[in-house]
């Protein structure tokens, strides 16, 4: 059965490392005939959550920005993924940012049930993304119908394009193609 499934790529970096591990997977996921929707924080306007709350009234986050746009592509997929680099051991402030303002998902008829982590880094050591999968995590326990289904690291990548010949596109590309 195709699902939709919607890769936010949360690196502002051109040609980031993070991008390539979200294209094999986007380019795995089309193999199997799924309908995949790239989205990139590049370019968009993001503010903080102001903590007013008005969105749990309205259901509609009243900060004028590009995320409600962001979240309407969010409520609609049947999986999302996120790709994201790894800075200080966590994920990106974008994509913090991003989970933030999500909160009017919350509470809402959302289709979302698998979601995905994607994330480089220039450390290699296997547990550098493991604080950013747990703050995922913590955004993932509020939606009582998701789960998080996967996720890929590259580490050892730093420069923009150094990923390229890393295995873990290929496990990215895999993952993409069984969703």
């Amino acid at each position: 059965m195709s699902k939709h499934i919607l890769i936010i790529a949360t690196s502002l970096r051109p040609r980031s490392n993070s991008d390539a591990l979200a294209d094999a997977f986007l380019a795995g996921a089309e193999s199997a005939g799924h309908a995949v929707e790239k989205v990139s924080l590049k370019g968009k306007s993001l503010a903080f959550c102001r903590g007013c709350m008005a969105c749990q009234q309205t259901g509609a986050c009243p900060i004028p920005d590009d995320v409600p746009e962001v979240l309407e592509k969010m409520r609609r997929a049947d999986v999302i993924v996120f790709a994201t680099p790894i800075y200080y051991y966590e994920m990106c402030g974008q994509m913090k940012t991003l989970l933030d303002r999500a909160n009017p998902l919350y509470g809402s008829n959302y289709s979302f049930r698998d979601i995905y982590f994607l994330a480089t880094a220039a450390e290699d050591l296997p547990e550098v993304p493991h604080r950013a999968i747990s703050g995922l995590q913590g955004w993932i326990d509020c939606f009582e119908k998701a789960a998080l289904a996967g996720s890929v690291f590259a580490g050892g990548v730093n420069e923009q394009g150094e990923i390229t010949g890393h295995p873990a596109l290929q496990t990215a590309y895999t993952m993409g193609a069984s969703v």
